[in-house]
């Protein structure tokens, strides 16, 4: 019986109980690096484009284009729009080799500017936004006012994932609780699905296919709310005054 994307119901479950040790670490190193992808499912996705059994000679041959042609075959949007960072940590996870340090940005101490909007930046590298948002590894939380910004907390995706399940809805889910503290959400790209879900939690999705430093986006949002804001900044600031209690 064939299951979602024309796998086999089993395929890879007895590859996964009869791995090497080195290997099964190998395969759970690389699926560290999608995160919306479970072991077993990228011990299917290789047992489909390398065959049974899986070997060290094997994995040694994936490169990110057969790996996300593989997930696309298989309709694993997970692999699929993964960054193509993602795609390469994976393969080196898989080949063996030791993983580059991503070094994870510190949040900056001090209170937040008078009147900040909270922004959410998709990423998968230092202050990078990078990210897919149903794929990133991090979510990097500015808060943005005419006055300045600031980077005032990273949130790691997977352990909010982790416990959410294996449903993608339920994925999704977790990763919109989030962000729900914040008004803007950045990211190279995102969803039909998952962008009804952030705008329905109040979040306001902005697509940034060029990606770059975080900050600097940041930065060119705080010159936009002390100059003369685009009609959806406008709309957002116009709708938190009418939310903001009367002093």
């Amino acid at each position: 019986m064939r299951g979602p994307g024309g796998l086999k119901e089993g395929d890879g479950m007895q590859q996964d109980a009869s791995l090497q040790p080195e290997l099964a670490l190998r395969i759970g190193l690389a699926a560290r690096e999608l995160p919306e992808l479970d072991v077993s499912q990228l011990v299917r996705v290789l047992t489909a484009l390398l065959g049974a059994p899986l070997t060290a000679e094997k994995l040694a041959g994936v490169t990110p284009r057969g790996l996300r042609d593989a997930g696309g075959a298989h309709h694993l949007e997970a692999v699929q729009q993964a960054p193509a960072a993602r795609l390469e940590a994976a393969c080196r996870a898989l080949h063996g080799e030791e993983a580059a340090t991503d070094p994870v940005p510190e949040p900056e101490s001090g209170p937040s500017p008078e009147g900040a909007i909270r922004v959410a930046c998709a990423s998968n590298t230092g202050e990078e936004l990078d990210g897919h948002f149903g794929a990133c590894t991090r979510f990097l939380i500015y808060d943005v006012a005419a006055t300045g910004c600031r980077l005032a907390d990273v949130r790691p995706v997977a352990e909010a994932v982790s416990g959410s399940g294996t449903r993608r809805d339920d994925r999704i889910g977790a990763r919109v609780a989030l962000i729900a503290d914040c008004q803007v959400l950045y990211c190279c790209s995102i969803g039909g699905p998952a962008a009804a879900k952030v705008v329905n939690a109040g979040v306001f999705p902005m697509k940034r296919d060029v990606g770059g430093a975080a900050g600097g986006h940041m930065k060119e949002l705080s010159a936009a709310l002390a100059k003369r804001p685009p009609p959806w900044l406008a709309k957002l600031m116009a709708g938190r005054s009418a939310a903001a209690p009367a002093s």
